[in-house]
């Protein structure tokens, strides 16, 4: 069973952004792609990059800032190296204008 944690408001993060967020002492990069929330892990496998300072590239894809590996938000898989593993992704659900991600 998916226990779900409260993150953030909706509100908080606008379509086309994203932020870091800890959950159950996970560092988790949330995106707001069109209104849509994704969740995967934070820290790029290439180099250690923030996800969650990254950029949106296209609808489903943020890009590292640091050396322009590119992950697809929707199941952390790499789209663009030089990263070559995929970081993991998470379940979110929003309710009530709130954003909760499961870890477990």
């Amino acid at each position: 069973m998916e226990n779900f944690v409260e993150v953030v408001k909706v509100d908080d993060v606008p379509p086309g952004s994203a932020t870091v967020v800890d959950v159950k002492g996970l560092e988790i990069a949330l995106i707001n792609s069109g209104g849509d929330f994704y969740a995967i892990g934070n820290e790029c496998t290439h180099a250690g990059g923030s996800l969650g300072e990254g950029d949106l590239v296209e609808e489903n894809q943020i890009e590292c800032p640091l050396h322009g590996s590119i992950f697809d938000i929707t199941t952390g898989e790499v789209v663009v190296g030089p990263a070559e593993e995929p970081v993991p992704s998470y379940p979110v659900k929003v309710s009530n204008g709130v954003v909760s991600i499961a870890v477990d």
